[in-house]
């Protein structure tokens, strides 16, 4: 667990030092417990070949004590009047003769086995019986290892002769526990000795391999050995055991192991001491690093002193570099973030810090003037001549106010939209004057690369601290002022009013309400009837929208189309009425279509056909059916795209129109590059026809080139029948207005087509 754990310290030099102690010390342990581990192998393996010729060594001081039993016994077996009892059978003889021999060498028995398996002998109850002893004596054995009295006992026998065999003299040595002790302290090493019967040893003893040293763990660490001595009984297997502790070998290098021990300890203390030293080496000029990066965090600029040229020295002059290179870089970031990148004036985000800044240190009696510039026209200058050329024009513009107002700040706020402040205007000052000069500012055109371009521009004014006492209030009001300039007409100035702000909250309210109403399904459909003068009978119809408000009533497209215009929100607005526009007309007759009209921005979304194509499929209304009417203004934007849109929506099937002809002012070169099916002629020129004016002529030369073109004619505001009968004399096609009808419910079409045809109208009759 505790080697999973990161170690976290505050300090680097600490951290060094620790982890280089932590290292040293890991290492100093893994050799300290391999030369234990060493000495304990080393130990063991001198205390095992010590053990194995201790072994030896006790086999052979057995022997030596079994060969001069043997040598006492021949002296007794061969004298004369030992065999001479032994033949007549003489006990007491015999037994006289063992007891001096068995004082004479120290024996703890002696006894004769005779040929009938007879036992004589002094402490006769306590002689093992001849049939045990029998056939390893007659198989000629010499020595071995008895039981006498349930202990073990080194044995040899001599025969008694006479000259025939008359029986075995038997000399006996216990071999007990006194007995081993006194010959295992002959060996070098603390060895204990024992002579057990195999039967009468532990498990793990008895089954350890003859002749080998092996480990036995108890309480303490032994080696054990364990050899097979000569039995001279049936039924005896007589084992030699030494048992060594290991403990006590080890216990020789103790003082070894403190020594080892007291040379680690001081390496150690030896290696802190240098670990922590160069700890702070390393450390030291790191730190330094990092209170100047620290520095740099909090906008210091600080450089690093050079001490070294190693690593950590490189490391330092790299830093210096960084801190020089970020403080330059962030001076040109500042630059950019501060300024506009193709003009080189302040942005909006300067010029709002300048403005408020003015606003702060402004006197009492001082006042500042925020002017909004908005160039009129600069659209059509990039449609027409290229964005490089706007972007030109906007520089030269931005030059010449920098050279004719160079008290003033002049900033860009994006697009063709320029704001200029004037500081500091005393009482003396007149406003009015001022504003014509800068109007005059953009009064001249400028040339660029050969051509002329028109640079006048629309300018909203708002004054401090009449019109605002902070640069957000200020700038708002400009920016209404402005939009009053605009709707005014092009190069002409505004002020800001009060009503300004009152019209742009209005203005607020309407786009929330306008959106609501396209969330909740607000809008319905009315539809106003379109008249074929050339078959006399009625064509189609013209959908309208209408907004019911819920709480203001009635609100006249003319207040709600121009806003969503400007919010984007006629493209939702748009995609609706087609959608509920063909979902109606499905239910119409066969031969009646239904006319929308198409806003230029929701004409310029690339997705317009796809919208129709899915209005269609989903109504079920055949394409031919569908008439969608469009204004000239759609090819101002760019003409190829929107002769390429046209002929998408031509591949549907659907009918094309072109709206308030004869308006424009290019209108011919468009019917060259895409034929419409149908023109419909501006209500002004109708109008127009009831005053005499010139009116007929412009309608007459618009159906002959429609009829030269194979296109058909509507005149829109018919709302008298004289204006029916002039324009069927001309050859007008189609008509629509008040004369057949103002805009219906959609509801209320069935009713309108049944009374204008004298029938009834369900979809079942159509078939």
């Amino acid at each position: 667990m505790l080697a999973g754990r990161r170690l976290h310290f505050a300090s680097l030099s600490r951290r060094i030092a620790v982890l280089y102690t932590l290292l040293f010390g890991l290492v100093l342990a893994s050799i300290m417990v391999l030369v234990n581990h060493g000495i304990q192998r080393f130990a063991e393996n001198a205390a095992t070949r010590d053990l194995a010729a201790h072994a030896r060594v006790f086999d052979e001081i057995l022997e030596l004590r079994a060969r001069q039993m043997r040598g006492s016994a021949d002296v007794l077996s061969r004298d004369f009047g030992f065999r001479e009892a032994v033949a007549t059978d003489d006990a007491a003889t015999i037994s006289s003769a063992l007891a001096n021999l068995q004082t004479r060498s120290n024996a703890s028995a002696a006894f004769v086995i005779g040929l009938d398996a007879s036992v004589t002998g002094s402490g006769r109850s306590a002689l093992p019986s001849a049939e045990s002893m029998w056939s390893a004596l007659d198989e000629g054995q010499e020595r071995g290892v008895i039981e006498i009295g349930g202990k073990l006992a080194l044995a040899a026998a001599s025969p008694v002769e006479a000259p025939d065999l008359l029986g075995w003299l038997v000399l006996a040595q216990p071999l007990d526990a006194a007995e081993m002790s006194r010959l295992g302290r002959l060996a070098a090493l603390g060895v204990e000795a024992r002579v057990r019967a195999k039967q009468a040893l532990p498990d793990g003893i008895a089954a350890m391999p003859l002749g080998q040293v092996s480990h036995l763990l108890t309480e303490n660490e032994h080696l054990y050995r364990v050899s097979a001595l000569p039995s001279l009984a049936n039924g005896v297997e007589p084992r030699l055991v030494l048992r060594h502790s290991l403990q006590a070998t080890l216990a020789e290098y103790t003082s070894l192991r403190l020594l080892l021990g007291l040379f680690a300890g001081l390496g150690l203390a030896l290696v802190i001491l240098l670990s922590g030293r160069i700890a702070r080496s390393i450390a030291s000029p790191i730190s330094r690093l990092d209170l100047a990066a620290r520095a740099m965090a909090q906008g210091r600029a600080r450089h690093v002193q050079v001490d070294s040229e190693d690593e950590v020295g490189r490391l330092a002059t790299s830093f210096n570099h960084m801190v020089d290179a970020i403080e330059e870089r962030e001076k040109r970031i500042t630059h950019v973030a501060l300024h506009d990148g193709l003009t080189n004036l302040p942005n909006r985000k300067l010029f709002v810090g300048q403005l408020q800044s003015a606003l702060e240190r402004r006197h009492a009696d001082e006042r500042i003037m925020v002017v909004y510039v908005d160039l009129d026209d600069f659209k059509v200058v990039n449609d027409t001549l290229g964005h490089p050329f706007g972007d030109s024009l906007l520089c030269r513009v931005a030059e010449d106010l920098k050279a004719r107002i160079p008290d003033a700040v002049v900033a860009r706020m994006g697009g063709d939209e320029f704001a200029i402040m004037l500081n500091r205007l005393g009482p003396q000052s007149s406003i009015p004057a001022l504003a014509d000069n800068l109007q005059a500012c953009f009064g001249q055109g400028i040339e660029i690369e050969g051509q002329l371009a028109d640079a006048s521009a629309s300018l909203g004014i708002a004054i401090a601290p009449a019109d605002g006492l902070d640069s957000e209030t200020l700038m708002k009001n400009a920016d209404l002022a402005l939009y009053r300039a605009k709707r005014e007409g092009k190069g002409t100035h505004h002020f800001f009013e009060t009503a300004l702000d009152e019209q742009a909250q209005k203005r607020r309210r309407m786009e929330l309400d306008l959106r609501t109403a396209i969330r909740d399904g607000q809008f319905e459909m009315n539809f106003q009837p379109l008249y074929s003068l050339k078959e006399d009978r009625l064509k189609a119809f013209e959908a309208l929208i209408r907004w019911p408000h819920p709480e203001l009533g009635m609100i006249s497209p003319a207040e709600f189309i121009p806003l969503a215009e400007e919010t984007g929100l006629i493209i939702p607005i748009g995609e609706w009425v087609i959608r509920e526009s063909c979902r109606q007309a499905a239910a119409w007759p066969d031969d009646l279509s239904v006319a929308v009209n198409v806003s230029p921005k929701q004409f310029m979304t690339p997705n317009l056909p796809a919208v129709i194509l899915q209005a269609l499929t989903t109504s079920g209304l055949a394409p031919q059916r569908l008439e969608l009417e469009i204004t000239e203004s759609i090819f101002i934007a760019n003409v190829d795209t929107t002769l390429a849109t046209l002929h998408r929506l031509r591949e549907l099937g659907v009918r094309i129109a072109l709206d308030d002809f004869g308006t424009g002012y290019s209108s011919l070169s468009y019917l060259r590059s895409f034929p419409f099916d149908k023109l419909k002629i501006d209500q002004s020129f109708v109008t127009d026809l009831l005053n005499g004016g010139n009116s007929g002529a412009v309608i007459r030369a618009i159906i002959a080139l429609a009829d030269a073109l194979g296109m058909e004619t509507l005149a829109e505001g018919v709302e008298e029948k004289i204006q029916a009968d002039i324009l069927a004399r001309e050859g007008c096609r189609q008509i629509q207005g008040y004369l057949l009808s103002r805009p219906m419910h959609g509801a209320d079409v069935a009713g309108f087509v049944a009374g204008l045809y004298g029938q009834s109208w369900n979809r079942s009759k159509r078939a």
